[in-house]
């Protein structure tokens, strides 16, 4: 058994117009020491699927509808709330979008690095705060006694996302998940950010799961990916396959539109239309409507997630004819 197994994952919504599945029944798994990119347009389920793991829905009206989650052996979705309290910031961290809004504005930096050590390990104030100095000294903070002293406003964007890097690891977490980790970061920043998220693998053996709408960023991190579209999973195979060889007409798309220095001169490609509001999700493959390969098989049922090969599955019942075209 590996380290994580998502199995059937379903999350809904309540909404005037009824309930809302805004995640319908996702699986993948990830081994120890791996790298699993999900990658999908804003709003394809890509954040909420990967909350769902750590019981985290935004407000009141989401619920896990169904599915697994088995973490080194265990069904976090039957865990009582205080032992996922206990799992959280020890065995599994986050690194959420936005870190203006989950760093306390009003806290020092250093301080918020060293709660998890104090709540999760029972270090005391003074050990916490030597190791949270070691901390952002391990993922790049300069001077970081100095900067420990410091509040969030105090530091540039890169530097605050590496602060909430070192919160997320301070306990040696066995599972990262990294929501949109470079996202508002300028180029280099972003490179630095996904190197020091390798590095932090290779010395620790952390497994990740990077949920990301940058092909870039899978292409210099991931080892597999999955590509989410309107809640579901429409491709998975490993990084290399995936790149090379893409089987759903919406990871073609996704690839092709990427900028690229060969098609400088010439108009960017984009796939045409948007994704399909919750309330008024299309039959069949949810893709089809902005599918030039769709037919009329494809805008009934359910069109499931199959094998193409033993390591790359696809939600595509055309993918033979689009890999000839």
């Amino acid at each position: 058994m590996g380290l994580l197994e998502v199995a059937d994952l379903s999350v809904e919504f309540e909404a005037p117009a009824g309930r809302l599945r805004a995640v319908d029944q996702v699986s993948f798994a990830l081994d120890q020491g791996r790298v699993l990119g999900i990658v999908g347009e804003s709003g394809s389920g890509k954040t909420v699927a990967c909350r769902s793991i750590l019981r985290l829905l935004p407000g009141e009206r989401a619920r896990i509808a169904g599915g697994k989650v088995l973490f080194e052996g265990r069904d976090l979705l039957g865990l009582p709330e205080p032992e996922m309290r206990r799992l959280r910031g020890s065995r599994i961290g986050m690194i959420f979008q936005n870190p203006s809004t989950h760093l306390d504005p009003l806290m020092t930096v250093g301080r918020q690095v060293a709660e998890p050590l104090i709540y999760h390990r029972g270090l005391s104030a003074r050990d916490a705060r030597a190791r949270a100095v070691e901390l952002l000294r391990l993922v790049g903070i300069p001077d970081p006694a100095r900067n420990a002293e410091a509040f969030p406003h105090q530091f540039s964007g890169g530097m605050r996302q590496r602060a909430m890097i070192a919160a997320a690891i301070a306990c040696e977490p066995r599972l990262l998940v990294a929501d949109e980790p470079t996202t508002a970061l300028d180029v280099t920043v972003q490179a630095q950010i996904l190197r020091l998220l390798l590095q932090l693998r290779d010395r620790t053996g952390l497994a990740i799961i990077l949920i990301t709408h940058d092909l870039g960023a899978i292409a210099a991190t991931c080892d597999s990916v999955a590509v989410m579209y309107a809640g579901r999973i429409m491709e998975q195979a490993s990084k290399a396959e995936l790149l090379r060889r893409p089987l759903h007409p919406y990871t073609r798309g996704l690839i092709g539109s990427r900028p690229s220095a060969a098609a400088r001169g010439r108009e960017l490609p984009s796939i045409e239309g948007q994704l399909p509001p919750l309330d008024d999700l299309p039959a069949g493959c949810r893709f089809h409507p902005r599918c030039a390969h769709a037919e009329a098989r494809c805008r009934a049922g359910t069109v499931a997630l199959q094998p193409a090969t033993p390591a790359h599955s696809t939600a595509c019942l055309r993918w033979r004819e689009v890999m000839a075209a």
